[in-house]
Parts: C-alpha cells; sequence; structure tokens
C-alpha cells in the first residue's frame, strides 16, 4: 500500500494477501508482516481469519520476539466477534505473566475499557505502570500511553488525580490539557446548539488527531548495529577488511553502549539496536550493488534493519534483560 494511499481506498483484505506473501519472502520480518496482515483483516471485517493468523504466529516452531503482544491483539480481537470467555482467559494469562513490554498492557487494558469493564481496566493499566516505571526518572517514550489510558479510565471513574496523573499530564504534547481531552462529558457537546461549546470540542478532536499523526509519524530509532559473538565471527572470518572495525566481540559490545550514551547525553531521542545476520547483510549488500566488506554499508543495513520494525528500544525496559544476549538483566550488565 503506498503510504499517500487514503484509507477508505484500502483494499484491506488484498493488502493482507500481500503481506502474507512477502512474510513468505522475508522470513526473518514474517512476525511484523503477519500482525500488520491481521490488523488489515480485522479492518476488514474477517476477525476469524485474523484470529487464524494469530495463531499460526503463537505456533510458530522459531519463537516470537514479542509473544504478549501476539496473545494481546489475538485477546482483543476474540473480544469484538463474542469469543468474551477466551478472551478474558488470554488477558488474565498476560497480566498473570507481567511481560516488561508496554504494548501489551496497553492492548488488553483498552479492550478491558472498550467493553467498560473500567475498574479492571484501572487495574491493569495501573499493574503496568507500577512494573515498567517505579523508580524510573524519565518514562521511555513507549510507556506513555500507559499513562495517558490510565488517566483516561480514572477520569471516567472519577477518582482523584495521583502523581502519575500528574506525570501524564506533564509528558503530553498535546494543546489541550488531558484534563480536558478525557473529560467523560465531552460527549454532550457534540449536541449542543452553543457555537462556543461545538468550537472547543472541534479543537479539542484536533488536539487529539494531532497526538495520534505525532505517535504515526515517530521517527524510526536512530539505531546502532548489535552482532552476536557466532555471527560476528562468522562475518570477519569471511570479509577479513572489517576486522579493523570489529576487533573483538567484547569491544563492539562495549562500543555499542558507549555509543548509545553519548547519543543520550547530547538529547538524541528514539535510540535503538538492530541485530544482524551474514546471510541478511549478505542479501542487503547484494540488493545495493555493493561488496560486504564495504564498512558505509554497516549505518545503512542498520538504518534499513530500524525501518523493517527490527529495532528494539535502548535502554531496555526496567527489569529487562540486556541488550547483548547474555541473558542477565541490563542493570546487572551492560547497564551496571
Amino acid at each position: 500500500m503506498r503510504p499517500d494511499t487514503p484509507a477508505e481506498n484500502v483494499d484491506h483484505t488484498a493488502e493482507a494477501a500481500r503481506l502474507e506473501r512477502t512474510a513468505g519472502l522475508y522470513p526473518e520480518d514474517a512476525e511484523a508482516l503477519l500482525l500488520q496482515a491481521a490488523a488489515h483483516l480485522e479492518l476488514s471485517g474477517d476477525r476469524p481469519a485474523a484470529t487464524t493468523l494469530y495463531d499460526r504466529l503463537l505456533s510458530s516452531a522459531d519463537g516470537l520476539e514479542n509473544p504478549y503482544l501476539v496473545r494481546a491483539l489475538k485477546a482483543s480481537n476474540l473480544w469484538e466477534y463474542g469469543h468474551e470467555a477466551e478472551a478474558r482467559a488470554i488477558i488474565t494469562g498476560i497480566r498473570v505473566a507481567a511481560p516488561r513490554d508496554p504494548a501489551p498492557w496497553v492492548i488488553v487494558a483498552e479492550s478491558l475499557e472498550a467493553h467498560d469493564e473500567l475498574e479492571a481496566a484501572h487495574e491493569t493499566f495501573t499493574e503496568g505502570a507500577r512494573l515498567l516505571l517505579t523508580d524510573v526518572a524519565e518514562p521511555p517514550y513507549s510507556t506513555h500511553p500507559l499513562l495517558f489510558g490510565r488517566h483516561r479510565v480514572r477520569r471516567m471513574l472519577g477518582v482523584a488525580h495521583d502523581d502519575w496523573d500528574v506525570l501524564a499530564d506533564t509528558l503530553s504534547t498535546a494543546p489541550v490539557p488531558l484534563d480536558e481531552l478525557h473529560d467523560p462529558k465531552r460527549v454532550w457537546s457534540l449536541g449542543s446548539d452553543n457555537p462556543a461549546e461545538l468550537q472547543a470540542e472541534i479543537s479539542r478532536l484536533r488536539a487529539e488527531l494531532g497526538t495520534y499523526r505525532e505517535a504515526l509519524s515517530r521517527p524510526f530509532p536512530v539505531a546502532v548495529l548489535h552482532w552476536p559473538a557466532n555471527e560476528l565471527a562468522e562475518l570477519v572470518a569471511a570479509y577479513p577488511a572489517l576486522a579493523e572495525e570489529y576487533p573483538s566481540h567484547e569491544t563492539h559490545l562495549a562500543t555499542i553502549e558507549a555509543s548509545l550514551r553519548e547519543l543520550a547525553s547530547s538529547g538524541t531521542p528514539n535510540l535503538g539496536i538492530v541485530t544482524g545476520t551474514v546471510p541478511s547483510y549478505e542479501a542487503f549488500a547484494a540488493s545495493e550493488g555493493t561488496s560486504p566488506s564495504d564498512t558505509d554499508l554497516l549505518p545503512q543495513y542498520a538504518t534499513t534493519l530500524a525501518a523493517r520494525g527490527r529495532a528494539v528500544e535502548w535502554p531496555p525496559q526496567r527489569g529487562a534483560v540486556c541488550w547483548c544476549g547474555s541473558g542477565r538483566g541490563y542493570e546487572g550488565c551492560h547497564g551496571a
């Protein structure tokens, strides 16, 4: 689908089929592509087919990068076409598993909210925020929807503001305060005969639309390329000219962390790490008509992986494993 194609002109069924075919050609990107395909199927109204795609991903022998995200999307989709009991069971499982990624928390909480389960939605938003934001000085961008959603539900419940509500309003970049955007009485202004009330609601809608557009247009992460030890050894053995770029794996890991910290200290936002593989890199070099030995190709490869949704956020969420693949928590590894 062309980026300038109006949404109403999209054939969601055809787009889903195209994405499925593309996933067959690029198995390393299959997870992201099939999730997009499932979203198109949901938009087309074929929710059972979307569930089939989610099940296909969850049964993948290769494992998933974001299994709880897939489960959350499946639960939300199931509830929309009458499978409430199964959806609730999946949501309960996600909450018990306590994933360190904010996206599954937001999806299941919003699903509960959409079905008027406001108390459960509030509990879910709060559990996610408590897990990911306790003792965190600056909430990562990916956690902002947790705070915004929690603020919205608390306004609907009519409870008093707490510190996280104040933080949510501080983080919001909308020209209209969250208290006004999340006012549960807003629905009445849409039927008002008062021009001033209607104009105020139009301003609020524009502010919400601007926030959504900002999130959708958020640039790709400034991504640093990471090679696992076995991949780096294979890369340098095949292309000795890269040995100067990568004198050792330990140096490579230390350089990544130091580079990211330097970028962060300079104020660069939205930092990430992409992990390369030798076959993927060779295929990219071939597509560019360049030798893999060319060091100028490395940052281009990293940018391409980030554009394909392969970047993981840096620094990792609190309590998450280190990006280096050691299996240890980030705080006790490269985050020490």
